[in-house]
């Protein structure tokens, strides 16, 4: 694989993740953008504590992550929505295989 394909495969994957600060050690970890919605708790990965993630909270890492989020997921949003326009938009035309001759309509001279 090159490097070219590397990085368009980890920005596709990076694209749709955000940052996420603890509030307890400060360690910066990321998790996907559609998950981070009210109610949503998650684990810390260096000191175990739990995050509830709530639009409301008092934490300014949790109201930063939550905006991030928000905003990253109006942008796939409108990306899949351009992406599907285009493909509306895009004339259909056939790609199977064209017609051919049956196998049974063949002349055999060897009976």
């Amino acid at each position: 694989m090159s490097a070219r394909a590397v990085r368009r495969y980890f920005r596709a994957v990076m694209e749709d993740s955000v940052q996420i600060r603890c509030t307890r050690c400060k360690n910066v970890f990321r998790d996907r953008a559609r998950r981070l919605q009210n109610g949503y708790s998650r684990q810390c990965p260096s000191c175990e504590i739990v995050l509830f993630f709530d639009e409301d909270s008092h934490d300014a890492n949790i109201k930063r992550a939550m905006r991030t989020a928000r905003r990253v997921r109006k942008e796939l949003r409108e990306s899949e929505g351009a992406s599907t326009r285009k493909a509306t938009a895009a004339p259909r035309r056939y790609g199977g295989r064209s017609a051919s001759r049956s196998r049974g309509t063949e002349d055999d001279g060897d009976d």
